[in-house]
């Protein structure tokens, strides 16, 4: 199962993006029998709004948001027009912002960022399941 939307960068690009993960990890659960724990559709749309914001702070023009269920994992990948790679901060409690990246970091399964043609690919993975350490976590369908 897979998803995308093209996000203008406007103000309301990142509220789209959260509701579109919502929608996507609902319609799994509902149509295709996969299961999504309350944990995973929180930091998957977390994970979302923290791309999201990224990319339309620190890049100009639209950013393009995929996400793929594998696995059981939610694929989470986010392109914008910035060739910058993002690098994660060493922690610092007294630091105000610029946490999102670290955040993305402890919670993903996976993370990867890689320069494409044009721009810059982040891709993350999160356990679908309560546990990250889960895999597999779709639920058998009934025959009909």
């Amino acid at each position: 199962m897979r998803a995308g939307a093209a996000l203008d960068g406007d103000g309301g690009c990142i509220a789209r993006a959260r509701h579109l993960a919502g929608t996507f990890l609902t319609r799994a659960q509902s149509e295709h029998g996969v299961l999504v724990s309350q944990r995973a559709m929180d930091l998957t749309q977390l994970v979302v709004s923290e791309l999201v914001t990224n990319a339309r702070k620190y890049a100009p023009g639209p950013a393009l948001m995929d996400l793929r269920l594998d696995d059981g994992t939610v694929e989470v990948a986010v392109w914008d027009s910035d060739p910058v790679l993002p690098i994660a901060r060493a922690a610092d409690a007294g630091r105000v912002g610029q946490h999102g990246l670290e955040i993305v970091m402890a919670v993903a399964q996976g993370f990867e960022a890689r320069r494409e043609p044009v721009g810059k690919r982040i891709t993350v993975r999160l356990a679908l399941g309560d546990d990250p350490r889960d895999v597999g976590a779709v639920r058998p369908t009934a025959s009909r």
